[in-house]
């Protein structure tokens, strides 16, 4: 699968400004590994949030493990 900014899935998706929505229904995904919602990251391929088991940690060690670059925000 590819990488891809809130941003970006809300205009593949044509929702102008719709970075948050995105970014909601992420959160709510009952199935984060099934629905990859770890391959969505914020602006500037920087890492937030993730709702799987050890959040944020767990979607690093994913796309890690999948070869995708990110950038990881210290605070």
């Amino acid at each position: 699968g590819q990488v891809r900014t809130y941003g970006e899935l809300a205009s593949s998706l044509g929702l102008t400004n719709g970075a948050r929505a995105v970014g909601q229904a992420m959160a709510s995904n009952p199935i984060p590994i099934v629905l990859p919602c770890h391959r969505v990251v914020a602006a500037g391929n920087r890492l937030h949030g993730y709702s799987g088991l050890y959040g944020i940690k767990t979607k690093a060690w994913l796309l890690e493990l999948e070869g995708s670059s990110f950038q990881q925000q210290l605070f």
